[in-house]
């Protein structure tokens, strides 16, 4: 009888915990993204994690997006501003892109393009084979007051782009991703010549556009992104910006993309210095009224409320062990009970930090950034005595550990903005469309 029920809690055990393998859309063929991705395979695998990522290399983006929607993958490397089907939920930020619209120098004044409305009878230059760099390219002009149909658009393959730049004679050029992009920068280079540097130009109605359009948000290009001499751009630059996100199936079960996404943060310090873009992977937006909705088990583990095994499976645990020791179910059952206050008291907590976050993005006094600081100093202390009570699992604290270390980003990039703020030049407000 007792080896009968050793031999099926075995069989449960290797049953729920054994490796389960993942699909992961993603592409175009050699890009940036497939090499982050299959590092992040290569690292769960190294690791033996519970989940393991089988990487599926698609034509791109909208090419990933349909295999998910077919069923034909369990994940997907998605950008924001795609039409996706509803069964696609966000698991985590892979980075964000920026729309960079500039034109090529001109060592005649008169001639050079320095703003969006301009472009009515030009040519302009898409970097990416991809239509939503047109779509993209539509909605600023739209938006900016130039009819889409006033200007012509020549799309460009990613590969070669520096020559392609040089042969042609176009009169604008859009490049769509991160800053740190080397496309971006090497096609920046290619339209400048000596005395003739290229002008960025502005998204004036960024904001009405991040208003109107829930894919997209107001951003901006720090001086100096793509060159630090010459200085490119050589001011702050107003744009538009939206997410790549890691997406899953919405049929995927809350405990393996809990566990998925625990391990892709778990990683990505050690991929880190092969691929610093793994720096840009962030949770993802759990609002309600996000672009696009959070996956519950994404949700469960940013909230630090991710299952544990024994919470997932507690009932078939406790009632295998009680056939052999009543009593060890039962002291092991009011120990937890005991700590359920704790766990209640430290959830609070770390809604307290998401709040603060909240409030140090829009806070206006550094008086009150300190005191957010010392508030979260204490929060911390108490996560950590939690945490050694065993009242908090590993999971949240590394949940807890990303939340505070957004916050302090947050407090610092906050009190640059408020000590430089009287130092920077007026800038006239974007005009809404």
């Amino acid at each position: 009888m007792i080896l009968g029920l050793v031999a099926v809690l075995g069989g449960a055990t290797y049953y729920f915990t054994r490796p389960v393998t993942l699909r992961i859309a993603v592409g175009p063929p050699n890009s940036d993204d497939v090499k982050v991705v299959q590092a992040i395979a290569q690292a769960f695998a190294r690791e033996h994690a519970h989940i393991r990522l089988r990487p599926i290399v698609t034509e791109g983006a909208a090419a990933s997006a349909a295999s998910l929607a077919a069923n034909n993958s369990d994940l997907a490397i998605v950008r924001g501003d795609l039409d996706m089907s509803k069964d696609a939920q966000a698991v985590a930020y892979l980075r964000k892109n920026f729309a960079v619209l500039w034109a090529p120098g001109s060592k005649s004044k008169k001639n050079q393009i320095k703003s969006i409305k301009q472009l009515a009878g030009h040519r302009i230059g898409v970097i990416g084979k991809t239509p939503a760099n047109v779509n993209l390219l539509k909605v600023i002009l739209e938006y900016s007051g130039v009819k889409a149909e006033s200007v012509q658009t020549v799309q460009f393959s990613t590969n070669g782009i520096s020559e392609a730049v040089r042969n042609q004679k176009l009169d604008a050029w859009l490049a769509v991703g991160p800053l740190n992009s080397r496309i971006t920068a090497e096609a920046i280079a290619a339209t400048s010549r000596a005395g003739a540097e290229p002008t960025f130009l502005s998204v004036e109605a960024s904001e009405a556009i991040a208003q109107k359009v829930a894919a997209y948000d107001s951003g901006e290009i720090p001086a100096g992104t793509f060159s630090a001499a010459p200085l490119r751009p050589d001011d702050t630059v107003t744009t538009i910006s939206f997410g790549h996100h890691f997406v899953a199936r919405k049929a995927l079960s809350e405990a393996t993309v809990a566990a998925f996404t625990r391990q892709l943060f778990g990683v990505r310090q050690s991929i880190l210095n092969e691929f610093p873009q793994a720096a840009k992977i962030e949770t993802p937006d759990t609002d309600k009224d996000a672009a696009i909705t959070v996956h519950p088990g994404a949700a469960a583990y940013v909230d630090g409320e991710e299952k544990t095994f024994l919470d997932k499976y507690s009932d078939y645990i406790w009632g295998s062990i009680m056939l052999l020791s009543a009593l060890g179910s039962v002291g092991a059952w009011f120990a937890g009970y005991l700590k359920r206050d704790e766990r209640t008291g430290n959830t609070s907590q770390r809604e307290r930090l998401l709040e603060m976050l909240t409030a140090a993005r829009k806070s206006d006094s550094i008086d009150d950034l300190d005191a957010m600081q010392a508030e979260a100093d204490i929060i911390m202390r108490e996560t950590l005595h939690c945490f050694e009570d065993g009242a908090i699992t590993e999971g949240s604290l590394t949940a807890f550990s990303i939340a505070l270390e957004q916050f302090h980003n947050a407090v610092a990039d906050r009190k640059t903005f408020l000590i430089e703020m009287p130092e920077r030049p007026s800038r006239p407000r974007p005009q809404v469309a």
